[in-house]
């Protein structure tokens, strides 16, 4: 915690630029799927990076002694081997496919970037532990099949649940089609103006009211089985009319955008922005621990649905003490079913072990209280509407003069880099960066996946910026602000199809590309380099251990694909079991173990 203390001098030193990293070095071993983000962040943030084959990561140098970790698919002999076979065992590949009726990979590496940016925060942490003046860190490793069960968290959640989901999951869902053939999302948080938007649009008011409840709950579902006649109404007019529709109802829709569009205006941009604001003063004490490099650390997070909170969550998970700001009566997505023991197992998934606090943050008194306990804490969190922070006297500037040492972090949806931005939300920034024509193969529409792709993506990139700006206070004794986006997310994510699509090739994997086979009881995945030979042979007749005999009789690397989440807590091919929580949730493993 934040004191007035003398500051630590250890291994500071002054740095001209906001990079944590600068004059570390780092050797990079592990699976180059794996390590690419690791390389290109941990080079973002200063290290100088090279090549160390195959093994271990090792990051240290200026004034730091090296701290390591490892990167794996999965347990040895799981069968987990690559980005197809993770999202197969984790039961990615079936929230997928929801939409669809079917399990589905993704055609994005979604894990394999997942785990780079967890192997980067759990490097970044042990560097901060020993900052502190903590033991040594312990090795860390991080595999995908722990990232895939962090991604699938919440809809794991929900399966173990006391009482079933809200929306009963079914195929469908957008992007909705106008009659000039533009693809589009729709997003509004409004149910007067999704009405208004409807009505405007002539569609049928049963089917609107209909329509509302299984759009409401996507996010949470990752499918919206909608009236087929509200399809059909936007197929009766053309974009300028739908987009008319839109602004008189105050619902925002947004045009799917093409991998090559996203490509020509990308900047290149970080996913984050560190920025070093006033000198601080930092406590010489310290509660670290070679396990939890944080403890002894206060975050106060003011998150909603996905984004903030889950960074949160994971600085927990390394040892901080985390206080909710919560409204007056507390969150309201704690009653969204189904529940645990009377509370959202949703909910639970990305907020169980937090303590809150109830603050209204336009009442002036209560924004005295909140400063109050900000003077205290050492990181301040939020993911409020853009603006919303500087109207209430609660941005950087403000709070950084209550507490010159705090790391002050806004997870946000597009970070000021759009002009045309819409609303900042994981299902319109799929839209606008063309996560949707990536998500799928050749041959099929651009779809945007109803997974929560990018809530989660994003919330690891806000863990990873707390942590370097964290790391930044540490060495400068400043306090920092830090920035993190779902766009930064996104162009993690799609970096190499927007290599691919700048250079004039095609960005998206073949027809075909991560679509499991059909068994006589279930489906297998076959790993993306055995599945152009898989694909040969016809396993629809055999049950899924013969099929996968078959296979591998052949030389063929596949896997028995989860369907149903349930299932997950007996699986013996993951690195780590899945436990139940004080209401009886399921919680998925931390996303790092130790040697």
């Amino acid at each position: 915690m934040a004191s007035s203390a003398t500051a630590r001098t250890a291994v500071r030193r002054p740095l001209d630029t906001a990079r944590p990293l600068d004059a570390l070095r780092c050797d990079l071993g592990g699976p180059a799927a794996l390590t690419r983000v690791v390389s290109d962040h941990l080079t973002r943030l200063g290290a100088r990076v090279r090549d160390g084959g195959p093994g271990r990561i090792a990051l240290g140098g200026g004034g730091f002694a090296p701290v390591t970790a490892r990167t794996d698919w999965g347990p040895a002999g799981s069968g987990i081997e690559d980005e197809a076979t993770a999202q197969a065992v984790t039961g990615v590949m079936a929230v997928h496919g929801r939409r669809h009726g079917t399990p589905r990979g993704l055609g994005v590496d979604h894990l394999a970037t997942a785990t780079g940016v967890l192997t980067v925060q759990g490097l970044l942490a042990g560097l901060i532990g020993q900052a502190r003046g903590g033991p040594p860190a312990r090795e860390r490793t991080t595999t995908a099949d722990r990232a895939g069960l962090l991604t699938v968290s919440q809809y794991l959640a929900a399966a173990g649940a006391d009482e079933p989901e809200a929306v009963e999951p079914a195929p469908g869902g957008p992007p909705f089609t106008s009659s000039d053939g533009v693809l589009f999302e729709l997003e509004t948080l409004d149910p007067g103006a999704w009405a208004e938007f409807w009505r405007a649009l002539e569609a049928p008011a049963d089917a609107i009211r209909a329509g509302w409840r299984p759009f409401q709950f996507r996010y949470a579902t990752a499918c919206a089985p909608f009236p087929v006649d509200l399809h059909e109404a936007t197929r009766r007019h053309p974009w300028a009319r739908i987009r008319r529709a839109a602004a008189l109802s105050e619902a925002e829709v947004c045009r799917l955008r093409t991998l090559a569009e996203r490509a020509a205006e990308d900047d290149g941009a970080d996913p984050w922005t560190l920025r070093a604001l006033g000198p601080g003063r930092l406590s010489t004490t310290t509660a670290a621990t070679a396990d939890r490099p944080l403890a002894g650390l206060t975050v106060l997070e003011a998150g909603r649905r996905i984004q903030a909170p889950l960074a949160a969550h994971l600085l927990g998970l390394l040892g901080a003490r985390v206080i909710r700001v919560e409204p007056p009566g507390g969150d309201p997505l704690r009653g969204m079913p189904p529940a645990c023991d009377g509370i959202s197992a949703r909910w639970l998934a990305l907020n169980r072990g937090k303590e809150a606090v109830e603050i209204d943050i336009k009442a002036p008194g209560d924004r005295s209280r909140l400063r109050e306990l900000v003077a205290d804490a050492d990181v301040f969190l939020h993911n409020w509407a853009p603006g919303k922070a500087a109207e209430l006297d609660l941005d950087a500037e403000h709070l950084t003069a209550v507490n010159p040492s705090l790391v002050y972090a806004y997870t946000g949806g597009w970070a000021d880099r759009l002009d045309d931005a819409p609303m900042g939300t994981d299902f319109m920034v799929q839209a606008r960066t063309g996560v949707g024509e990536a998500a799928h193969p050749a041959g099929e529409p651009p779809v945007p996946s109803l997974m929560t792709l990018l809530d989660v993506l994003g919330g690891l990139h806000g863990t990873e910026a707390v942590l370097a700006g964290l790391l930044l206070r540490e060495r400068t004794g400043h306090g920092v602000r830090v920035d993190s986006s779902l766009l930064g997310a996104a162009d993690t994510l799609l970096a190499p199809a927007l290599r691919r699509a700048a250079t004039g090739a095609d960005p998206r994997h073949p027809a075909g590309f991560r679509h499991p086979l059909r068994t006589s009881d279930g489906w297998i995945a076959p790993s993306d380099t055995s599945a152009p030979a898989a694909a040969a042979y016809d396993v629809s007749g055999m049950c899924t251990e013969d099929a996968l005999d078959q296979l591998r009789a052949h030389g063929l690397t596949a896997t028995a694909v989860t369907t149903d989440l349930s299932a997950l807590h007996h699986d013996p091919r993951l690195s780590g079991s899945i436990s139940r929580d004080a209401h009886g949730a399921p919680a998925v493993p931390d996303p790092w173990s130790f040697a």
